[in-house]
């Protein structure tokens, strides 16, 4: 499966964001659909998880309150909705793809296994 992220920039400290990643190449809803988040010098850290259906979602503490993952299996595509974010929000965020029979996401990166080319968000104080 190949996957497209889109929407991120630079946003003050407060602001919103909404990234978005289109999926191509396999049937979207066997896929549990991920996000995760990697800043300079650091390793890449769990955002958010989607099940298969959309019913099962996941947060890190981090960002709990604040960002909210969907999916639209008909449109092929997942988004992350992103409020009140946070100068260590900054990072370059990557959507991933989980192929499993399970309709609970997880949310170790070492499962997903089609990652998208990243989209850097920027959080300015």
């Amino acid at each position: 499966v190949q996957l497209v992220e889109s929407g991120g920039g630079l946003v003050q400290a407060g602001g919103s964001l909404r990234l978005s990643c289109a999926a191509s190449g396999r049937t979207f809803s066997n896929y549990a659909m991920g996000w995760f988040r990697q800043a300079p010098g650091k390793e890449r850290e769990f955002v958010a998880a989607i099940g298969r259906s959309g019913s099962n979602t996941y947060y890190p503490d981090s960002v709990k309150g604040r960002f909210t993952i969907s999916r639209d299996n008909a449109k092929n595509t997942v988004d992350l909705q992103m409020n009140r974010l946070k100068p260590e929000d900054t990072a370059v965020y990557y959507c991933a793809a989980e192929f499993t029979v399970s309709y609970y996401p997880s949310t170790t990166l070492y499962d997903y296994a089609y990652w998208g080319q990243g989209t850097q968000v920027t959080v300015s104080s």
